[in-house]
């Protein structure tokens, strides 16, 4: 099978070297994601609001491979600050509820003070629509 590079246009992806998304045969690698809207490189202040759109971002990439969020198999979620955790919670579930993929959370500083959170998944694509 081939390698399928995914790009989301995030202007970050040029400047630094890296794809949104990595195709490998039934598996999505979905780079660290943030809550920038990148049709208008803004980011919200709210962290739930960032975390909401960072998961828009991991569907549309994960849509141009040819999967869903209902395909990812491991998530990572890195904030700043513990106290932005919590308020992820709801978030989270409504996106992964029924998915409930295995998942990590680290404390670790991001690339600016804007960013909140920043999520990366990996998943493994259902051709066949078994679980």
């Amino acid at each position: 099978m081939t390698r399928r590079l995914i790009s989301s246009g995030s202007v970050f992806e040029e400047q630094i070297g890296y794809s949104r998304a990595v195709v490998d045969g039934d598996w999505v690698f979905v780079s660290g994601t943030t809550g920038y809207d990148y049709a208008t490189m803004t980011i919200a202040d709210d962290v739930a609001q960032q975390c909401d759109q960072a998961l828009r971002n991991i569907e549309a990439a994960l849509a141009q491979a040819g999967g869903s969020l209902r395909d990812v198999v491991r998530a990572t979620f890195i904030v700043p600050r513990r106290e932005d955790w919590e308020p992820c919670w709801p978030v989270l579930k409504r996106w992964f509820g029924e998915v409930r993929p295995a998942s990590t959370l680290l404390h670790a500083g991001l690339q600016t003070d804007a960013m909140r959170i920043e999520i990366e998944v990996t998943a493994r694509l259902r051709r066949h629509g078994g679980d």
